[in-house]
């Protein structure tokens, strides 16, 4: 009876492991589509990161076809996994009218020179709290709440505006916006600024350049 029931737990066990592979490791990243919400932003005036020197959003916009307001927390393992990708994206379209300024929460200045020290971005940033006690008072945690934001966070947390289309005054900057409740996906954050800019696809770039050169060769 005991060899029996043996043999029936074995060939179950079998079975719901063939049903039910184990579910590969996470890789740590928390990526998140980039979706257009309602979020009502408004203007701000932050202190900019180290100087001190008082940085508004609508002024610093002025003359850009596309910016990335990108919320952070410089202790954040996914911020430090989505900054490379950040840089990647700047320094490819900051030539066309792109540009990014990040805002650094809950924070300490010892966190933030930690984070900075080694590596300070190449874009602005500047400052909305520096103690993790502040994070149900922030703006970030208000629009984490209104975009369906759960974690407890919400770092990194990305709105890209287009500053043509924004209130010339007023308190609210735009009721929508494009926005990332987590990491950026690159491609997909690629392949969005470049149509925001009115630039070709890169595939269709690369073909004029190669008839370009071909058509200077004959």
């Amino acid at each position: 009876m005991r060899k029996i029931l043996s043999l029936v737990l074995s060939v179950i066990f079998a079975l719901s492991a063939f049903a039910a592979p184990a579910a590969a490791p996470s890789d740590g990243h928390e990526y998140a589509p980039i979706q257009e919400k309602k979020i009502n932003y408004k203007d701000w005036t932050f202190k900019k990161l180290a100087t001190g020197e008082p940085v508004n959003l609508r002024e610093w916009a002025k003359g850009k076809k596309l910016v990335l307001v990108v919320y952070l927390a410089p202790w954040c393992n996914n911020w430090k996994l989505e900054a490379p990708v950040v840089d990647r994206l700047y320094a490819k379209y900051k030539a066309h009218g792109f540009d990014v300024i990040g805002v650094s929460n809950y924070g300490t200045p010892r966190d933030q020179e930690i984070h900075f020290k080694d590596k300070t971005p190449p874009y602005t940033v500047v400052v909305e709290s520096d103690t993790r006690e502040a994070r149900d008072q922030t703006t970030h945690y208000a629009y984490r709440q209104l975009t369906g934001d759960a974690r407890k966070w919400g770092s990194p947390y990305n709105i890209f505006l287009t500053p043509s289309k924004l209130k010339h005054d007023g308190d609210v900057l735009t009721e929508k916006a494009f926005i990332t409740n987590g990491e950026l996906i690159e491609d997909e954050a690629d392949e969005f600024i470049r149509k925001r800019l009115g630039l070709k696809e890169e595939k269709d770039e690369k073909k004029d350049k190669d008839g370009a050169k071909v058509a200077s060769q004959t």
